[in-house]
């Protein structure tokens, strides 16, 4: 008997007891030492993951808070360069043109590689910062971050780096990339409870905070207040102590087993798909890749998404299906968080299993072939 659905998903993901236990509790004095030390404890222990020396600032919202706050305070009044090649990278230039004095959309087809000989000519003409999202989970494609990063440093361009969906899943190394501005979000690699958000900062780039800047979300603000392990607003105290108890977890895997976890959940599904017959969704070069924590695959003609995305729900399981202008034509499975071998397994057989149901015969055994690549 199953109680609670099987999120699959490319985030929100299921949440260990432990997380979930950590918000039980009695309301705390945000002002106090407890707080404080909590605060403390997850910036601590997001450095490794974001592969950065910098302080971690946690802020209120989801992750799209942290690509507003990370684009108004050191993108405001500058010209900037925004990578596009899936929903996100689009979020992150809608948001641009809001406080940049000009946004440029260097984009491709969402799944496949960027233009980065473009972004070059625009570091040229004058680009001051560039937006990148590292794992673009829409399409399920692995951006360059570290080539962006090159380009960016050889021009003296801030660097702006959304690993929302990468941060605690896959490797992120923000400083060697040269991420002057790193983002993450609490309900994706880290499976914690949606709500959070946090971002690290570079001394280049606090050397280049804009000067008018938003009230709630200025980064200023939450430096100032980090350095008393504190918060400028009153924060939601019982998503902080459920986001140090997944931070805990990850401390006690061990970032690198991880990471490894991760790839091989995802290879395990890659092929799966490839028993199947069917096609995976992105284009891949020799910079851009796979994502590890998302596959997005090919609906074959005739299988509609409704029909097949229900009839997986009917077992228990929910992935994603595509967005805007993929919806129908693609579905996502989410293999991020704390999921193991028994959800992938489950998951490939629930979806194995709608897919005869609707009447698609080619392909082999999706399952087998995914075992046999699991802990290989």
């Amino acid at each position: 008997m199953q109680d609670e659905i099987l999120l699959m998903m490319p985030g929100p993901v299921p949440m260990p007891q432990r997380v979930r236990m950590a918000m039980a509790r009695q309301a705390i004095n945000h002002r106090g030492p407890e707080f404080g030390e909590c605060l403390n404890d997850i910036n601590r222990m997001l450095k490794p993951m974001f592969g950065t020396k910098n302080d971690c600032l946690i802020l209120p919202g989801s992750g799209t808070a942290g690509m507003e706050a990370a684009v108004a305070n050191f993108c405001a009044k500058k010209k900037i360069a925004c990578l596009v090649n899936g929903k996100f990278g689009e979020r992150l230039y809608d948001i641009g043109k809001i406080y940049a004095s000009e946004a440029v959309e260097l984009s491709s087809e969402w799944g496949t590689p960027l233009p980065l000989e473009r972004l070059e000519e625009e570091l040229e003409n004058g680009v001051e910062a560039v937006t990148l999202v590292h794992n673009e989970t829409s399409a399920a494609i692995k951006n360059p971050a570290e080539a962006v990063g090159k380009l960016c440093k050889k021009h003296d361009a801030l660097f702006i780096m959304d690993g929302i969906t990468s941060i605690g899943g896959d490797e992120v190394l923000a400083d060697k990339w040269g991420a002057d501005v790193a983002i993450v979000g609490s309900q994706k690699c880290l499976a914690a409870p949606a709500g959070l958000s946090a971002v690290s900062v570079s001394d280049k780039a606090w050397e280049n905070i804009a000067e008018w800047r938003p009230y709630y979300l200025d980064l200023k603000k939450y430096k100032k207040s980090a350095e008393k392990n504190e918060t400028p607003y009153t924060p939601a105290v019982p998503l902080f102590f459920a986001l140090r108890e997944a931070c805990r977890i990850v401390e006690e895997e061990g970032l690198e087993k991880r990471i490894a976890r991760h790839r091989n959940l995802a290879d395990a599904v890659r092929a799966a798909v490839a028993a199947w017959e069917l096609d995976l969704y992105p284009t891949v070069d020799e910079l851009h890749t796979y994502s590890n924590t998302a596959t997005a695959i090919c609906y074959p003609e005739g299988i509609k998404d409704s029909e097949f995305r229900g009839l997986v729900k009917k077992e228990g399981i929910e992935f994603s299906g595509g967005q805007d202008r993929l919806k129908g034509k693609i579905f996502r499975i989410g293999t991020m968080g704390a999921t193991g071998v028994p959800e992938v397994l489950a998951v490939i057989g629930a979806a194995e299993k709608a897919l005869r149901q609707l009447g698609y015969e080619r392909g082999t055994c999706g399952v087998k072939a995914a075992a046999k690549v699991l802990n290989a």
